[in-house]
């Protein structure tokens, strides 16, 4: 288990390097480039003077060396002004003796994001606070949507076309092919609009960004929680009734075993297997695809900064919020296999 950990780790770092580099080649080509100089500058700046602000600023070196300088093992870069000389590594302008004393290296492997030009504030430090709101979201998500999800596609499974399995897929279905910006206007509309009356909730979630409750936080929850249980359900349904059609279980029944004990102690164990996999692919899905929810509901979390570093052309805040995406669904990829280990004896490392 070890060596497989370690090997996967190996991989998962090639991939991250592949993943980032690419996103990083994207987002620096030269109309992206040109568009930041502009914006932190003139839009009347000839091309001149766009070409002296992006080599001020290091962004017209080789694409190579801007990505080591990125993740840190190249040295920063260093320009010299009239006014002294500006880097990567310090802010404002120093003299040729502060520059030469400035660390040399300055990525994110030392812990340097960059500076946000849309938000004007350190990379590092608004994703730690929009990360900190998602993931407050994404647990109350997954407490909800998880186990309600399980226990529906268990029960459908347990008796494969009774009345049961059949209102219970049919809900499952319509909560998967409800998009959430419909389930979260109707919610809004039923519960907390003047409309119908019933003002049980907030329609927003602004003020659960500072303290969360049942009233400000439950409708977005809810909205996720239905959209994303769909899946989980139906997966669990469908491996269920594998199960229950299995020599094992057959044998069991006859045996006399309660019904209830077969569920729980022989089938519940083999049919989470498939489900495993669906559920570790909803942390991903929960970081980044919860936009329209997080933007419906005015809460400002991962999603949100996502869309603002798109929209506003914010490299390195995208840089940063592109390479979180990338290591959570690269390690929800190796919890997902060696959870397999665990949950199927049957199954081994070579």
């Amino acid at each position: 288990m070890g060596i497989f950990i370690l090997r996967r780790t190996a991989v998962m770092l090639v991939t991250a390097m592949c993943l980032t580099f690419i996103v990083f080649f994207l987002t620096n080509l030269f109309p992206n480039l040109e568009k930041l100089a502009k914006t932190q500058g003139n839009f009347r700046m000839s091309d001149e003077a766009v070409n002296s602000w992006l080599d001020s600023h290091g962004y017209l070196q080789p694409l190579p060396i801007k990505y080591g300088q990125w993740l840190g093992v190249l040295p920063g870069w260093q320009f010299e002004t009239d006014d002294g000389i500006t880097g990567r590594c310090f802010k404002g302008t120093k003299t040729a003796a502060e520059a030469a004393e400035a660390r040399g290296f300055c990525g994110i492997l030392q812990g340097h994001w960059g500076q946000s030009t849309v938000f004007k504030d350190e990379v590092s430090t608004i994703v730690g606070i929009r990360l900190a709101l998602t993931g407050k979201l994404m647990l109350c998500v997954v407490l909800l949507m998880i186990p309600l999800a399980l226990v529906v596609g268990v029960m459908a499974g347990m008796r494969e076309g009774s009345k049961l399995d059949r209102s219970l897929s049919t809900f499952s279905i319509l909560t998967t092919a409800t998009p959430e910006y419909v389930s979260g206007v109707i919610f809004i509309a039923i519960f907390s609009s003047s409309a119908v009356g019933l003002k049980w909730f907030k329609g927003t979630a602004t003020s659960a960004m500072d303290d969360a409750n049942f009233v400000n936080f439950f409708l977005p929850v809810l909205t996720i929680s239905l959209y994303g249980m769909g899946y989980i359900a139906r997966m669990t349904r469908a491996s269920m009734a594998e199960v229950m059609t299995a020599q094992y279980i057959r044998t069991a029944r006859l045996k006399g075993v309660k019904f209830s004990n077969i569920v729980m102690k022989h089938a519940l164990r083999n049919a989470l297997i498939a489900p495993f996999t669906v559920i570790m692919l909803q942390f991903p899905w929960l970081l980044n695809g919860v936009v329209i929810v997080e933007t419906l509901f005015n809460y400002k979390g991962f999603g949100w900064v996502l869309v603002q570093a798109a929209g506003n052309n914010d490299i390195e805040l995208l840089l940063a919020v592109s390479v979180v995406s990338v290591v959570v669904v690269l390690v929800t990829q190796l919890i997902s296999d060696i959870g397999y280990v665990y949950l199927n004896p049957r199954i081994r490392i070579s």
